[in-house]
């Protein structure tokens, strides 16, 4: 008989399912279709041999019983592409409409299949007793029915291969194309019995890709790793099924360990403690990082109370490793727009800490979400903005109390949407810095000051220099220096003509490469001024280490001068000191003739606010010179 091909895909079968039993698992969907794809190819392959057993002794057994057996084959070959197909549709539909839609065609499809094999007449072929098959109308049919069914699955799987994940979809393809391929075979020589085995090696190649238990979890800890959190959190969002998340973030460590086996012993007692959890599912992110899915924020915050309280013993042998760990919480996640914004809101709330912060625990909400998501929207304005060349640079003019007229300005970075609006800048520029943008965005208003200046000559008109601001990203960048003295090179720009504007926190975080690129300017002929001076951002002993020429008071500074007695007085002191230095004061936000007269008063050499003019754009920006210099 011709069924050692056969007895070998039992073999590899149930060494599979062994493996598979033996590990702990996450219960998805689609592992529940695996699992029935997995036991009718068993069935399948079983009935396989056993037809071919059955038309081996012909002679002896019932021909009722003998043809019962082998249209069970059949039967079950067709009823396995019904369930491949579902396997396909279920992943990437997940019972919505469409899925129930799809599957009483399936259904309907399988039923008349079945009918019809039972009802066709079935022949057999027994004169080689080593090369026993069937062939007729009842197998005819089952080839139909069957090629039918996988080729409706592999047109689905390509048509909804977005909305699969790519490892998914390249081993379901796999195993089609080989069940198909020895289906053909089989097709054009019934001696070749392959359609059993092949289906054995698709549940491997299915088994090895997607379906082995290891793949799910983290190695380290034995607990779920972040790919099978992200499959799990798909799955929750297309089953519409409300649930809440609870992330643990190990925050300090006070560790006593002697030998590597004891810091081993404890993380593993930890991870053992964490998994046994009861009411939800424990993932581990790092060794630092641990995410739990409830069914509902009450039980959530039980368990945060509980696990909080294990956490203050130690752990390990001797019970004296502590851990500390920091929460944070979200009480009903499938309201976000994706499964995959899951863990990014996390993340981002994490970052806005002090923002989320409620008592002890971090909140990631709606809330959260929201601002997450305006985050967003902006990071993609922004390099829209970037990439379509609706950058602008705006031009406030600063009144010299001197010489009596504006000597200088300073260039303000600006944004349009699509529409050609003006985005304000408060909304754009804290988000460009916190994701790098701002470098870029730096880099081209730079630019773009310099052809001005080359451009249209505003020196003609009383311009000394143009202030341009530097961010802390910026200050912190190795080749700043290099990169704004080749644009001045590239324009042919006196670098006289540039003023630097810095903060203190702009170089507070990589100080030594923000001095050396401050040297390299300077050398080259370019100015420094200190901004926000009066924010907290900026100090006295700031002004003395820091070699620059030009002091500018915040417009917060400026108008608490005119609403408090004690700014009054520090703000006299500082003036006093900064004068003191033969330092130039640039006063900003004023907006009025009292407070212009004040200053005056006061000693600040240059005004800049929205008293004399708001910020401009570059050909307006030459009008008011024209208009207040010339004129």
């Amino acid at each position: 008989m011709n069924i050692k091909v056969q007895c070998c895909g039992i073999i590899i079968l149930l060494t599979l399912l062994l493996f598979y039993l033996r590990r702990r698992k996450i219960h998805m969907n689609t592992e529940k279709a695996f699992l029935r794809l997995f036991f009718l190819v068993m069935a399948g392959v079983s009935l396989d041999i056993l037809s071919l057993v059955a038309l081996y002794f012909n002679d002896v057994w019932n021909p009722l019983i003998v043809d019962a057996i082998c249209k069970a084959y059949l039967i079950s070959l067709i009823t396995l592409s019904y369930f491949a197909f579902l396997y396909i549709v279920i992943d990437i539909y997940n019972r919505d409409e469409t899925y129930r839609f799809l599957f009483w065609i399936a259904t309907v499809a399988d039923l008349i299949g079945t009918v019809c094999v039972i009802i066709l007449p079935i022949k057999k072929e027994l004169s080689d007793p080593q090369a026993v098959y069937t062939y007729g109308p009842s197998v005819m049919t089952t080839y139909g029915f069957a090629f039918s069914l996988l080729l409706a699955s592999v047109i689905l799987l390509i048509k909804g291969r977005r909305r699969m994940d790519h490892r998914r979809f390249g081993a379901v393809l796999i195993w089609l194309c080989i069940w198909i391929g020895a289906a053909a075979i089989q097709f054009i020589n019934n001696r070749l019995l392959l359609v059993g085995f092949s289906g054995a090696i698709g549940m491997m190649v299915m088994f090895l890709k997607l379906e082995n238990p290891e793949i799910s979890l983290d190695r380290e800890s034995g607990m779920f790793n972040s790919d099978a959190l992200s499959r799990y959190l798909d799955q929750l969002y297309k089953s519409g099924k409300s649930f809440s998340v609870l992330e643990m973030l190990i925050v300090r460590r006070i560790e006593h360990y002697t030998t590597e086996e004891e810091e081993v012993f404890a993380r593993e007692e930890m991870c053992r403690y964490l998994m046994d959890i009861p009411k939800c599912t424990a993932f581990s992110i790092n060794e630092n990082d641990y995410i739990f899915i409830f069914d509902n924020s009450e039980i959530a915050e039980e368990y945060e109370k509980i696990i909080s309280s294990r956490f203050e013993f130690g752990w390990g042998e001797g019970g004296d490793n502590y851990m500390t760990p920091a929460w944070v919480f979200m009480p009903v996640a499938n309201t976000l727009n994706r499964a995959k914004d899951v863990v990014p809101v996390l993340r981002y709330a994490r970052r806005h800490s002090a923002k989320f912060m409620s008592g002890d625990i971090i909140i990631a909400d709606e809330v959260t979400a929201a601002s997450m998501y305006d985050e967003r929207h902006m990071e993609n304005l922004i390099e829209d903005a970037i990439e379509n060349d609706r950058v602008e640079v705006f031009f406030q003019p600063i009144y010299n109390v001197k010489k009596q007229k504006f000597t200088s300005a300073e260039a303000l970075v600006r944004i349009r949407n699509e529409e050609g609006k003006i985005v304000p800048p408060g909304s754009f520029i804290e988000v460009a810095e916190n994701n790098g943008m701002i470098m870029q965005l730096g880099e081209i208003v730079f630019e773009k000051v310099c052809k001005f200046l080359r451009d249209d000559k505003p020196m003609r008109y009383g311009i000394e220099y143009i202030e341009v601001n530097l961010s802390a990203v910026q200050c912190g960048y190795q080749h700043l220096a290099s990169n704004y003295i080749r644009i001045m090179e590239k324009y042919q720009i006196d670098p006289e003509w540039i003023n630097l504007e810095i903060t203190e926190s702009a170089s507070m975080g990589e100080k030594q490469i923000f001095l050396g690129n401050m040297a390299k300017l300077m050398a080259y002929g370019a100015t420094f001024s200190l901004d926000d001076f009066g924010t907290g951002q900026s100090n006295l002993n700031y002004i003395v280490e820091m070699p620059v020429e030009i002091v500018k008071f915040d417009r917060s500074m400026v108008g608490s001068y005119f609403e408090n007695g004690r700014a009054k007085y520090v703000m006299d002191a500082a003036i006093y000191m900064i004068r003191g230095m033969n330092l130039p004061i640039v006063s900003e936000g004023i907006e009025t003739e009292e407070q212009l007269t004040t200053m005056k008063q006061l000693g600040i050499s240059y005004i800049q606010g929205f008293f004399f003019s708001k910020p401009l754009p570059e050909n307006e920006f030459m009008d008011f010179l024209i208009k207040h210099n010339v004129a």
